[in-house]
């Protein structure tokens, strides 16, 4: 398994973003992400429950994040998230999240994200449509200055 790279302030990734969720995730085979990640208490709706929109916003980051492996790497933002809640995500719990790469056209893919809980039990999962982001947009940005690189695997909050 390889690390992908982290961002200063994505909300998902962002390992300078004190209330991002600063997950690390990983190229684990052909079309596959993976990433292990516990979801403090601050993120939670019900008690002892994760909030809807932080299961969503993991699922849309590793589905996402499956066009990212592989030699050419395609940045892509999400047009579509379908999402099956199958049961509660549990707040302070080892998670297993699991992308897989779909279909790939030439401007657009598919991706599905999966949220397991320690044993092996699927919780939540989604279907992306995905959009690659445009050329001149990427151009513009300098992705260096976002802090878009592999970061030691032992960093937590870079700051």
């Amino acid at each position: 398994m390889t690390l992908q790279p982290n961002s200063n302030f994505c909300f998902a990734c962002g390992l300078a973003n004190e209330f991002g969720l600063q997950m690390k995730f990983y190229n684990s085979g052909p079309g596959e992400v993976t990433a292990q990640y516990t979801v403090k208490e601050q993120y939670q709706g019900y008690p002892g429950v994760v909030h809807g929109g932080i299961v969503a916003a993991m699922l849309d980051e590793v589905a996402a994040r499956t066009h990212l492996g592989g030699d050419n790497p395609r940045f892509m933002y999400t047009a579509k998230l379908s999402i099956r809640f199958r049961k509660n995500v549990p707040i302070g719990k080892p998670l297993r999240l699991v992308g897989k790469i779909g279909k790939s056209k030439k401007r657009a893919a598919t991706a599905t994200g999966e949220i397991y809980c320690p044993d092996g039990e699927l919780l939540a999962q989604a279907d992306a449509l995905l959009i690659e982001v445009p050329d001149e947009i990427l151009d513009s940005v300098n992705i260096e200055s976002l802090g878009w690189k592999v970061y030691d695997e032992n960093v937590d909050i870079i700051g």
